[in-house]
This record gives structure tokens, C-alpha cells and sequence, in this order.
């Protein structure tokens, strides 16, 4: 316990002092940089803020979930999704910089209320806290999936860290079907949704 409260508050730190360190290179980093009209920056760089957002979120809930875990192969699996999302919330935060831009104001308010509900998740159980992973990446997923059809089709750095990321996202709610998780009431995931909802329409703005 006291060991996964030290990696969850170095881990704290990181997200929201932006810090956070990539293992792995920036997809598209390659990529030549292209020149996007105004709107079509605002539009990448709103999308983008909203995308870092939510692996701060992500950060923030599977600290909370890995914390009252009672299967360690569980909080095993875990910390070594929310490794991968580290690179995710790395990979947004460089991009955003490439577009002189800038994280949500907000990431402090996000990251405490994902932190509460992961909490919350993980309390009724490891199978019910499996099953909040697999919803809350399917949701993620089918967000990155739109977010693909909204950025501009010659953003060519933005779309290759999406498309990663949603690799892996999908990589992730499969490991916690895997694992044995429990699907959730349709109340919880409607919850679930509209709280996302929210968060997205506010984060691509402040």
C-alpha cells in the first residue's frame, strides 16, 4: 500500500506539473510539420487539449483504482496501463506546444473529481472496477475515433498520436475483459458518458 502511494503521488506530480516522460517516441514525430489555416489550428489544438485532459483523468483514475486493488496481478496490470497512458499524456502535451497552445486550465478540478470516482470504482470490487476500465476506454475509444474525423485531414502529427492512442486504448479495455471484469449498469454508463460530455465541452475550450 505505502508503495503504491508513493508511485501514485510521484505520479500526481508528473500530470499536473507537466513533466510527465514519454517511453516511448512521439508518433509522427517525423512527420514534416504543415501549415493549417487559423481555424483549422484552433480545431487541432481544441481536440488536442481535450485528448491531454482526458490522460490526465486517465492518470488520475488508475492511481485511484491501483490503490484499493485487493488482486495485486490487477494492480499489476494497472500500473502498467497507466505507463502507457503517460506516454499518451506526454505525447498530447508535445503537440500542443508544436501548436503554441496550451493544456486545460482546469487539469487540477479533472484530476481530483477521476481521482474520487476511481476511488469510488474500485471500492465495490476488482471484477466492477475491471468493468469501469472497459467502459471508460470503449468510451475513450469511440471519442478518439471521431476526433480522427474532425482534425484536419493534413494534420499529419496530431492524427498519427490519435490513431496510437486509440490503439492502445482498445488494448487496454481488452486486458480488462480478460482479467475478468464485470459489465456495468446502463445507468453507471449513461453517468459515465454524460460526465465526459462535460468535460470535453469545457476542456476544448479552457
Amino acid at each position: 500500500m505505502l508503495d503504491t502511494l508513493i508511485i501514485g503521488f510521484d505520479r500526481a506530480l508528473r500530470t499536473l506539473s507537466g513533466t510527465a516522460m514519454p517511453a516511448r517516441p512521439v508518433p509522427g514525430a517525423k512527420l514534416p510539420e504543415t501549415v493549417l489555416e487559423p481555424h483549422e489550428r484552433r480545431q487541432a489544438a481544441g481536440l488536442m487539449r481535450v485528448n491531454h485532459t482526458g490522460e490526465v483523468c486517465a492518470q488520475a483514475l488508475y492511481s485511484a483504482q491501483a490503490l484499493v486493488a485487493r488482486d495485486p496481478e490487477i494492480r499489476a496490470r494497472y500500473d502498467r496501463a497507466a505507463r502507457e497512458e503517460e506516454d499518451h499524456l506526454a505525447w498530447t502535451q508535445t503537440r500542443l506546444a508544436e501548436m503554441d497552445d496550451r493544456p486545460s486550465l482546469l487539469n487540477p478540478l479533472w484530476y481530483a473529481g477521476s481521482f474520487a470516482i476511481g476511488l469510488v470504482a474500485g471500492v465495490a470490487g476488482d471484477r466492477t472496477n475491471l468493468g469501469f476500465v472497459v467502459e471508460t476506454e470503449r468510451q475513450v475509444e469511440e471519442h478518439l475515433t471521431s476526433h480522427m474525423d474532425r482534425l484536419p485531414q493534413n494534420d499529419a502529427k496530431s492524427r498519427a498520436i490519435v490513431e496510437q492512442m486509440r490503439d492502445d486504448e482498445a488494448r487496454h479495455g481488452a486486458m480488462a475483459i480478460e482479467a475478468g471484469a464485470l459489465p456495468l449498469p446502463y445507468p453507471v454508463r449513461r453517468a459515465m458518458r454524460a460526465a465526459a460530455d462535460v468535460m470535453r465541452a469545457v476542456a476544448y475550450r479552457i
